[in-house]
């Protein structure tokens, strides 16, 4: 069974990303998260990341959409 809250290390391992890129997302509000414990250490719950992996896809989309390659001008 999957852990429900992440660390933000395991956060960024699922991203490919830097720790320091994700605790950006985090105090951005960008990335969901928790504060807990006495030393106030971050968490992510697994269906918020997940959630907001969906997010990137959609916009990620959207972006596609709006910028088409059959539109550029070769070069």
């Amino acid at each position: 069974m999957e852990p429900r809250f992440l660390l933000l290390s395991d956060v960024a391992t699922e991203l490919n990303v830097s720790d320091s890129q994700v605790y950006h997302m985090v105090r951005s509000g960008e990335l969901p998260a928790i504060k807990i414990g006495g030393r106030g250490q971050w968490r992510v719950e697994r269906g918020r990341l997940e959630e907001y992996i969906d997010r990137k896809y959609a916009e990620t989309a959207e972006w596609v959409r709006s910028n088409p390659l059959a539109d550029r001008d070769p070069e």
